[in-house]
């Protein structure tokens, strides 16, 4: 099997070593496998050989059958589009993705309360799609306009407001159920 036929099964492999509790240190011993090597096959940067995908199915007490079918089950393509709203969430709040991925994005639209204080486990990326916003963050303000972006590592406190009508902002980060680890 080639490179383009190996299967994506990192996020599958993951979850069950998740599931298991088990740290990459343990699938590698149980496995054989580097633990770098297993790291970049959960992080979608290397794709497994048949041998080694059930190399790493056995340590994680299941079958390569498994995880490709977990793998499959996994993927998703989901249009949301401009009109849709989703209930329960608040007037100018718009989730951009639906459902609980990695992958956490919101638009928010109009004046939001300048006074609440934000503080997220995972990193943050704020983009001004229309208008500008001010972004205070670890004591320092930012200004951003149209088409800007402000990173924001995991743990750092902020809060933000629009600074001109018809602002909208998006907010793309790794969903807080996701722990993002340091590679």
């Amino acid at each position: 099997m080639d490179e383009k036929e190996a299967p994506r099964v990192g996020a599958a492999v993951k979850r069950r070593r998740r599931a298991l509790q088990l740290t990459l240190a343990v699938v590698a011993s149980r496995s054989g496998l580097s633990v770098p090597f297993l790291s970049q096959v959960e992080n979608e940067r290397a794709r497994p050989s048949r041998r080694s995908l059930e190399l790493v199915a056995e340590a994680l007490e299941t079958t390569a059958g498994e995880l490709l079918a977990a793998a499959e089950a996994s993927r998703t393509v989901d249009v949301v589009r401009s009109g849709d709203r989703s209930p329960g969430m608040p007037a100018g709040v718009r989730p951009l993705v639906r459902g609980r991925h990695q992958l956490h994005a919101l638009e928010f639209t109009g004046e939001q309360d300048a006074g609440r204080e934000f503080q997220h486990r995972n990193d943050e990326l704020l983009y001004v799609a229309d208008g500008a916003a001010e972004v205070e963050a670890e004591g320092r303000a930012y200004r951003l306009d149209r088409g800007d972006t402000l990173y924001l590592s995991g743990g750092v406190r902020h809060r933000w407001r629009a600074t001109e009508p018809g602002t909208r902002l998006l907010v793309v980060a790794v969903g807080d159920h996701v722990e993002a680890e340091e590679e």
